[in-house]
């Protein structure tokens, strides 16, 4: 009996409306300063990096979903259910950067908000590779495929070597975090053939 394929434009739909909700909820844990003029800003300064990051790798996962799902017109119940696994775990992120922002950054609360992001990039690659088996099976999975895979390995590793290095410097912790980012900025060698390969 062949697999039940379901087309993707709820999926994404749905993927979208989620990932948008959880900025907005971020969003809200900006709180203006006490002081008045440019103090006050320095004051709040390490809340608006905490709160950046979270954006930027939010909007890091938006746009390599709406990559992934472009590449194919309907997805099997295996990518339905990692898709699903994958919004919980970025749900839980605007909680984890309040914790870290109200324990003003201390290591605990560092280390606990990269243990998030493992636990949400494990959840992406899940989908990714879920997808990465339709792709397969339809002869369309390509060599940048492959580098993609290894550069989700890369940004495990960083959130890996974070936890440890923020019971010493929660900081440091935070821009090894911060480098992932930039790791998916960098564009991969081996482009998609398709309209889409601008994106990452």
């Amino acid at each position: 009996m062949p697999e039940k394929l379901f087309r993707t434009t709820r999926l994404e739909a749905f993927s979208d409306g989620v990932l948008a909700v959880i900025i907005t909820i971020m969003v809200l844990e900006l709180k203006i300063p006490h002081e008045n003029g440019f103090p006050g800003l320095i004051a709040i300064a390490p809340i608006l990096f905490i709160y950046l990051l979270s954006f930027a790798l939010t909007g890091i996962y938006w746009i390599n979903h709406h990559h992934l799902i472009s590449r194919i017109e309907r997805a099997d119940p295996r990518v339905l259910y990692a898709n699903l696994a994958f919004l919980f775990c970025a749900s839980l992120l605007p909680f984890f950067t309040s914790y870290v922002i109200e324990k003003d950054a201390d290591p605990f609360s560092v280390a606990l908000y990269a243990a998030s992001m493992i636990l949400t990039a494990i959840a992406f690659l899940f989908l990714r590779l879920a997808i990465g088996r339709l792709l397969k099976l339809s002869g369309q999975l390509h060599q940048e495929d492959i580098a993609t895979q290894r550069k989700h390995y890369a940004s495990l590793a960083l959130y890996l070597i974070a936890i440890p290095l923020a019971h010493f410097h929660p900081w440091f912790a935070l821009a090894a975090i911060a480098l992932v980012t930039i790791v998916w900025i960098v564009p991969t060698a081996h482009p998609v053939p398709c309209d889409d390969r601008n994106l990452p």
